[in-house]
């Protein structure tokens, strides 16, 4: 397989699993790119590559910028803006699971803390109240795991995660 070929093929597919990671297909599109360019991208250079229009390549560059799973690039004498993909993979580990828990899962513990208040005293408010519970409580499990793991030191993660695969 050619060099061009495996470039498409690890596009194509990053931006498939993107949508499983809640991200869209053309952000993780993007962000592959990125990801095995040799050299900073424009936005031009983008549309260029993955035949998108501009405004899709601005929204979704600036979510890559958010998510700091890319950076800008200045070249001196160019008045356009380079962008450059994350490639310490571990850094782009820990920022997508930051995004993923502030968009995702707090949203979702502070509903089961507001559900946790609902009143009744028939046995569907009990059974509503006991699912809650038992929601909230491996929802704080998680989200302490994930916690823990984003400050762990990534060599010591990366080297314990090779092990438990082996």
């Amino acid at each position: 397989m050619e060099l061009q070929e495996g470039k498409e093929k690890f596009i194509e597919a990053w931006g498939t699993l993107g949508s499983s990671w809640g991200v869209t297909r053309t952000m993780a599109q993007i962000h592959a790119l990125l990801l095995v360019a040799n050299e900073p991208l424009s936005t031009d250079d983008i549309m260029e590559q993955l035949q998108i229009s501009r405004g899709n390549v601005n929204t979704n560059t600036r979510m890559l910028l958010e998510w700091g799973l890319a950076h800008k690039k200045l070249i001196t004498g160019e008045r356009k803006e380079f962008f450059i993909g994350e490639k310490d993979m571990s850094k782009v580990v820990k920022n997508i699971i930051i995004a993923r828990k502030k968009r995702e899962l707090e949203p979702m513990l502070r509903l089961l803390d507001d559900l946790t208040g609902v009143e009744g005293k028939s046995e569907e408010a009990d059974e509503f109240r006991t699912v809650v519970k038992d929601l909230k409580l491996y929802s704080h499990k998680a989200d302490s795991a994930l916690a823990a793991l984003v400050k762990v030191d990534s060599n010591w993660f990366f080297s314990t995660f090779l092990t438990m695969i082996k």
